[in-house]
């Protein structure tokens, strides 16, 4: 096996390890046992190390896959790319919107669920998710693929 091959492995185990992780472990637990806004406010912190995480590990994917050239190419290029295009719309474009809305939005424990900022966080958040799902799901496929 090449050394592109081994990189190329590693970093989406990395990645798909980071966002099961993150997803399914260490956010249910914060908002288990913390106050909603200081959850949020811990998993906010942790928000751009986590999306910086996933676009490192998806970068030295891609380049690794692009210099092994290995079975299942095309597919698991076409995959690491959207991966990488959903990560980064969450880093680059829903997270700061997001970050935004909860400063102007102050506490979510004492704001209604009906208040139009709220509203809005939820559907950003609806969005996020469904790109984690999409990055969850791509490298899952990856994995299988190898």
């Amino acid at each position: 096996m090449s050394f592109f091959a081994i990189f190329y492995r590693i970093s989406v185990a990395f990645w798909v390890g980071g966002v099961a992780l993150f997803t399914f472990v260490l956010t249910p637990i914060l908002f288990k046992t913390q106050p909603r806004d200081l959850a949020g406010k811990i998993v906010g912190v942790l928000f751009p190390g986590y999306f910086y995480w996933g676009l490192a590990c998806g970068a030295v994917a891609l380049v690794s896959l692009l210099l092994h050239r290995g079975r299942h190419f095309v597919p698991a290029l076409i995959l690491l790319v959207l991966m990488l295009a959903a990560t980064s719309y969450q880093s680059f474009v829903l997270e700061p919107r997001a970050a935004a809305l909860k400063e102007e939005i102050g506490s979510f424990e004492s704001t209604s669920r009906d208040h139009p900022l709220r509203r809005e966080f939820s559907r950003l958040h609806g969005i996020s998710a469904a790109c984690n799902l999409v990055v969850l799901a791509g490298g899952v496929v990856l994995i299988v693929l190898l």
